[in-house]
């Protein structure tokens, strides 16, 4: 009988550490994976206007993790006037299971943060006063984000990119999938955001914002 249970015990530690294995990111596998991202992100996941393509690097892996995994399931990018959405969708179809977009999550996470060039006029005090009284509850004084509230982080993103999805949401492009249910919340408050003029006040204040967390 303790026989049995000793080899319980060990097929089960070695099922346990099998689990870990498969759960943690490699860095290297990720590096290979994310050679598909790097044509329209940018090597370090800089992100690149002439592409149309976000910056990664710095970003939420929680939240990365979720958008991939909305475009994989049509909830994000199925839009008719999404083109930009659209084209991401077979890109994250080529990650193919949760284990490869793990991977590439290492590898973006050993990523320094960016610092996108500013490329949006707006006033900044008229941003910063939009932002305080709209965003800063859910996504930070120094747009930060919290998982906690299913906010993704804003700072060291580019403002071009901002804009747009915050005109996506606004105009129902982006937020209104039955399945959504954080992109509806932003769907809601982008209707705060009256005119292009405070949308591009508050893309031009957050690009203000260098956020780095402790340690970094």
């Amino acid at each position: 009988m303790l026989t049995l249970i000793r080899s319980s015990l060990l097929i089960l530690i070695s099922l346990c550490a099998g689990l870990s294995a498969q759960a943690a990111g490699d860095i290297e596998k990720g590096k290979m994976l994310y050679n598909i991202c790097a044509t329209c992100h940018g090597s370090n996941a800089e992100g690149m206007l002439a592409l149309n393509a976000p910056a990664n690097a710095g970003q939420d892996s929680w939240y990365i993790t979720r958008q991939l995994e909305n475009f994989r399931a049509g909830i994000r990018g199925a839009h008719p006037q999404d083109t930009f959405g659209a084209q991401m969708r077979p890109m994250a179809m080529m990650l193919t299971n949760d284990q490869s977009i793990t991977d590439v999550l290492a590898y973006l996470t050993s990523m320094d943060i960016p610092n996108p060039p500013k490329t949006v006029d707006g006033d900044i005090e008229v941003g910063k006063k939009a932002y305080q009284k709209t965003c800063i509850a859910c996504h930070g004084e120094f747009g930060e984000g919290a998982q906690s509230l299913n906010t993704p982080r804003l700072s060291n993103q580019h403002d071009w990119y901002l804009v747009r999805q915050l005109k996506n949401f606004q105009t129902s492009i982006r937020g209104t999938h039955k399945n959504d249910i954080y992109g509806a919340q932003m769907h809601v408050m982008a209707q705060m955001l009256e005119t292009d003029e405070q949308i591009k006040a508050v893309a031009a204040y957050i690009a203000t914002m260098d956020y780095h967390p402790s340690g970094e």
